[in-house]
């Protein structure tokens, strides 16, 4: 497949001369236009570059020499610039339309007959386009795969706005997805004796529960805590996703005993529990690739290994998307409420009648209120509903939490009251929290079961849906 750039498209009218131009009509102009970050000459020489790095004529180790020079003078690139390069990526390095049309029609034509197998496999080479090779090359010296995970991270913002950066964006998921398959990756404890290097970016990366020291990473590593990593070969002091884990003998309903540094530690031995109140990615460029099921399966088989004693693990999670969800849904939620709870809702603000603006506002108090107010059981009742019955368009949980860990088999177990009273929890559920439990027996049931559109919960949390 050639990369020569394509003839310019003949531009009409004011509204054509205003429209962004693709690479292949500036690759074919002489002049560049204001708000374009490079001129014509300058993209055919960053693409005469990159095409240089995918030649095929070379071996794999100068392909990575020449992907090295790009990534350098890529450092000290404008954003502009760089954008630039994202579009030479993405528009330059496409599949061979002729060539698929050509496999695509041998292929049917060889349905049924001992050439099907030669003819689907032409096919698939005719799909892979050279933008595979090209980033490929990039990953070849040594900090390549950090570049080009960075590359990504820095792109994504733009998607929405530039759909000519999709074709790009597609192919390096789905590099990533391989060159990440957690059977690459190594599960590693970060403990309070991993470098201290190491524990900075757990403090940098931490995206649940913010941590605001070194004592309070201290707390988080102590010998009653587990904190566990997925770690790449290639970026091997970089953890991909961690997950911290508290051991106790009971089910955790509240998260300031957990991240309380004078709290005396608990005995790991005598533990009964193991909760996990934190997991955070690390890496914006992974966006898509999942690492999250397989890290809570190693680390409970590690966990079981060393404690064989525990019983019970389970999550004291964030419900991050119910105040959101609350503000769209409060008024259907209160006409279908019965009389008496609706009553009680008035009484207890002093008025006759209530609707859904002034419960709303009401419950901006509603964490200093005691669990048996009238607004403190509406609202378990609406999180319950929420966590339980509220379901995208395509059959998945709304809340973002609930979707991994019901994704994982999981099953909502546990309302907490009162759970996470910071400004980061009130802003986001008014301070609740849910315990999400798995159970190693029934993972699998769940699972069903969520796939059927319906949501695993336990009995105590359904006896509150409104």
């Amino acid at each position: 497949m050639s990369t020569e750039p394509k003839p310019a498209k003949a531009e009409t009218g004011p509204d054509a001369r205003d429209a962004a131009r693709s690479t292949h009509e500036r690759l074919s102009a002489m002049l560049g236009r204001k708000e374009e970050a490079l001129s014509p000459w300058l993209l055919r020489r960053t693409l005469r570059e990159l095409q240089q790095v995918a030649d095929l004529s070379v071996s794999e180790v100068e392909g990575g020499r020449r992907a090295a020079a790009v990534a350098r003078r890529y450092a000290e690139a404008s954003p502009e610039e760089r954008r630039d390069c994202w579009l030479l990526m993405s528009e330059q390095f496409t599949p061979d339309a002729t060539d698929i049309q050509s496999a695509r029609e041998a292929y049917e034509a060889a349905r049924g007959t001992h050439e099907e197998a030669r003819a689907e496999v032409r096919l698939r080479k005719a799909f892979t386009s050279p933008r595979t090779r090209l980033l490929q090359r990039f990953a070849a010296f040594p900090q390549g795969v950090r570049f080009l995970v960075d590359l990504r991270a820095e792109l994504l913002p733009h998607l929405k706005t530039d759909k000519r950066l999709l074709a790009l964006d597609a192919e390096l998921e789905d590099l990533f997805s391989t060159w990440f398959d957690v059977g690459f990756l190594d599960l590693r404890r970060i403990s309070w004796n991993s470098p201290a290097s190491l524990i900075e970016k757990l403090i940098k990366y931490e995206a649940v529960h913010d941590i605001h020291s070194w004592a309070d990473a201290k707390n988080r590593l102590d010998e009653d805590r587990r904190c566990y990593g997925f770690f790449h070969p290639r970026l091997p002091d970089e953890p991909l996703i961690f997950v911290e884990v508290a051991l106790l003998d009971d089910m955790a309903g509240s998260i300031t005993p957990l991240l309380d540094v004078d709290a005396a530690p608990a005995v790991p031995g005598k533990a009964s529990t193991a909760i996990f109140y934190s997991i955070s990615n690390t890496q914006a460029g992974l966006r898509g690739v999942s690492f999250g099921d397989s890290l809570i399966k190693r680390v409970v088989e590690t966990l079981r290994a060393e404690f064989p004693q525990l019983k019970t693990f389970a999550t004291l999670s964030p419900i991050p998307g119910l105040r959101a969800w609350l503000g769209r849904n409060a008024e259907a939620l209160l006409a279908r409420l019965p009389k008496r709870a609706r009553q009680a809702l008035a009484a207890e603000l002093g008025r006759e009648t209530i609707d859904a603006p002034e419960l709303l506002a009401a419950l901006e108090d509603v964490a200093s209120l005691d669990e048996k107010s009238a607004r403190v059981r509406w609202l378990l009742g609406a999180a319950a509903h929420y966590l339980g019955q509220a379901l995208t368009g395509d059959g998945k949980p709304v809340d973002a939490v609930a979707r991994f860990h019901l994704g994982n088999g999981a099953r909502v177990e546990r309302l907490n009251w009162r759970a996470d009273p910071s400004p980061k929890g009130l802003k986001q559920s008014y301070g609740l929290m849910v315990n999400y439990l798995y159970d190693l027996r029934r993972l699998d049931k769940y699972r069903a079961m969520l796939a059927q559109g319906k949501l695993p919960v336990s009995s105590a949390v359904e006896s509150l849906q409104t």
